[in-house]
């Protein structure tokens, strides 16, 4: 897939009033341990939302590329997988070079054809060693399809996507930037930050 012709989601926004972060949580130990050793992650949705592939894409690139713009991750892929995962420390997913899976478990209904959706996630990092979670939140909101401040990305999404995942892209993007906006930071030394801005995003 050819992301590199997607605009910046950078700031996604203004959030509407009706989003809600019903709970986040991030470990204890985060700022002595995994800020220095989760850093490299790949994005997964998992079950698609209403069992659309074009929208878990959509989910997964949304979460990456808002990750690598707004914080310190190293977001290297993204991916949609159907079905729920029976293992939720996605040890299968850590390949060589990640230490650490994203999971978004999503649900989003749309209300009509171009009229808004209503949509929630359940969202986890955790880290590829052991398996364990390192932060995690819950949000839900309703939202409106159509927002003149995203109609040129919306645009983009469409022409890389489909026209299936039009609907989807406003109601899931500001539902994501409320929820990834309470991941904790990682800490860079010089060598990720150079490999941050090779991978461009």
């Amino acid at each position: 897939m050819n992301t590199k012709r997607l605009l910046p989601v950078l700031g996604l926004g203004l959030l509407s009033a009706c989003s809600t972060v019903k709970s986040h949580r991030v470990r204890p130990d985060y700022e002595q341990v995994d800020k220095q050793q989760v850093k490299r992650l790949v994005v997964v949705t998992q079950p698609l939302p209403n069992g659309i592939p074009a929208v878990g894409e959509l989910w997964s690139l949304l979460a990456r590329q808002w990750v690598n713009q707004n914080r310190n991750f190293i977001a290297k892929s993204n991916l949609a997988l159907p079905d729920r995962p029976g293992d939720t420390s996605f040890k299968g997913l850590c390949v060589e070079g990640l230490e650490g899976v994203l999971w978004l478990d999503p649900s989003i209904t749309l209300k009509n054809k171009e009229g808004g959706a209503e949509a929630s996630v359940k969202a986890r990092l955790t880290r590829c060693r052991d398996g364990e979670e390192v932060w995690a939140a819950e949000a839900g909101g309703s939202w409106d399809s159509k927002d003149e401040d995203y109609a040129q990305r919306v645009e983009q999404y469409v022409q890389e996507l489909g026209e299936e995942v039009r609907p989807y892209v406003v109601p899931s993007a500001k539902l994501l930037r409320a929820t990834l906006d309470t991941l904790p930071n990682p800490q860079l030394n010089d060598a990720d930050t150079d490999e941050k801005i090779e991978l461009g995003e």
